[in-house]
């Protein structure tokens, strides 16, 4: 499987504004940040958690022991453009921490109960990222 061939799929139907083969689209965000070391935009599409106002993504990796590559970008540059549905809008990404990490992550594995087991198959902490828009 060639997730990048997939991921190019995805972003492409996500854009044109149609059915996404495979995914929910309400459930989808397209995630666009600067690379690390190339300084050029990737666009990643991800399932996406909403609370309230707030909209979270979650760096599980389908369980991988190491973080996505869209993580290490946001951290190394927290400026990134969400687009959910039809709304495009620049925002900080900023990892939770503490208290409101734990409270989110225990929300979001009782919500979608595959991410509790992404976390042990991966053995590391799962960083939960807060997209605040800007």
């Amino acid at each position: 499987m060639d997730m990048k061939e997939i991921n190019r799929r995805t972003v492409e139907q996500f854009r044109a504004g149609g059915e996404i083969e495979g995914m929910h689209r309400e459930r989808l965000v397209l995630l666009t940040t600067v690379g690390r070391r190339s300084g050029e935009q990737r666009t990643t599409p991800m399932m996406f958690h909403r609370d309230g106002e707030h909209v979270y993504v979650i760096a599980s990796n389908r369980g991988a022991p190491q973080h996505p590559d869209w993580y290490r970008n946001l951290v190394a540059d927290p400026q990134v453009t969400v687009e959910i549905g039809d709304t495009t809008y620049k925002a900080t990404a900023t990892p939770l921490t503490g208290t409101e990490y734990e409270r989110v992550w225990t929300d979001i594995k009782q919500a979608y109960p595959f991410f509790a087991e992404h976390e042990t198959k991966a053995g590391r902490v799962i960083p939960v990222v807060e997209l605040v828009a800007d």
